[in-house]
């Protein structure tokens, strides 16, 4: 068995992977009940209203690189650029908090869009 640090860091890849394949499964496997999703738009919504408002934006996300993947305590920090399915590219930097081995909280911070 994984550590725990080691772990949360291959959930966390899995989750984003999971997300640009677009297997809802997946994710719903990783995410506790009682999920918390931050952002600017979207201040504490719990795991239902997430898949509703958030999770169609899977299907324009074409691929990850994570730039940073950290473990940090119960967190991992995690920035990415993304390319979404018309090429354009944007970069985020977000925060999973983990409750064992689920993901209790995500807190997404935007970036910035990428240079063509």
């Amino acid at each position: 068995m994984m550590t725990q640090a080691h772990g949360r860091l291959e959930l966390a890849r899995r989750m984003y992977d999971a997300y640009r394949s677009g297997d809802r499964n997946v994710v719903e496997g990783l995410l506790s009940d009682d999920f918390r999703f931050y952002s600017p738009a979207d201040v504490g919504i719990d795991r239902d209203r997430y898949f509703e408002r958030c999770w169609p934006n899977s299907e324009l996300i074409e691929d990850f690189e994570f730039t940073r993947l950290i473990e940090a305590g119960d967190a991992v920090v995690v920035t990415y650029e993304s390319t979404k399915t018309d090429g354009k590219r944007f970069r985020n930097t977000e925060v999973l908090t983990f409750t064992g081995e689920k993901v209790s909280q995500a807190e997404v911070y935007f970036g910035w869009d990428l240079p063509d």
